[in-house]
């Protein structure tokens, strides 16, 4: 089960940050070419499989899930922090977007075609992710598609670590060790996309997506 002080903590430093995040971040695809191309083959897979709609899980202010809805997929967006979730429907007022948990969804078994969890996962400390994941299990339909990011650990003897981030207390991960965790949970790894560090990054961390398929 997750523990209450770990959201509680995340839920009000995003809070806090919230109108500073969401003008940082909002336009960050634009210069993101890889990303965007990551985010198009998710899309392509979930459409590919034909089932259910898409949540973006860690939405933050929504500019992700209307990246999606752009992409033709019926997406909508989930974020623990209620005040990330009034900025993305001031700003995308077209599109869902609820309050929730990632640790305790309020979604249905096996209904979504598929789920996003872009760097939101990294919050989750380590002991607790094997429950995120089978959330994430549950809600998936069979054949649906779930595409995470988080940055690299610094080689396989670091399975986890934590790191310095501006906002709420984060960790990275061994992308082989993610993809572990993932089939354990009955989610098999399709692709994954290793981004170098650039020299204009504030952090020189690998940045990695993993795709992965829920059995038909």
């Amino acid at each position: 089960m997750i523990e209450h002080d770990a959201l509680s903590t995340t839920r009000e430093a995003y809070d806090a940050a919230a109108p500073t995040y969401a003008q940082l971040f909002r336009d960050s695809l634009r210069d993101s070419p890889l990303d965007r191309a990551m985010l198009g083959v998710f899309a392509e897979a979930v459409r590919t499989s034909g089932v259910g709609r898409v949540a973006d899980l860690g939405c933050g202010p929504g500019h992700i899930t209307a990246h999606l809805d752009e992409l033709g997929l019926a997406a909508y967006g989930v974020d623990v922090s209620p005040a990330m979730i009034e900025l993305a429907r001031q700003a995308y007022p077209g599109l869902r977007f609820d309050v929730g948990s990632m640790a305790a969804l309020n979604i249905a078994d096996s209904v979504l075609g598929g789920v996003l969890s872009r760097w939101s996962i990294i919050h989750t400390p380590p002991h607790e992710l094997p429950f995120i994941l089978a959330e994430f299990h549950r809600v998936l339909a069979p054949g649906g598609h779930l595409l995470v990011g988080f940055s690299a650990s610094d080689g396989p003897t670091h399975p986890t670590q934590t790191f310095d981030h501006t906002v709420a207390p984060a960790y990275r991960w061994s992308p082989d060790h993610f993809a572990a965790l993932l089939r354990g949970s009955g989610l098999a790894e399709v692709a994954r996309m290793v981004r170098e560090p650039q020299p204009t990054d504030r952090r020189q961390f690998q940045e990695i997506h993993l795709l992965a398929r829920k059995a038909s």
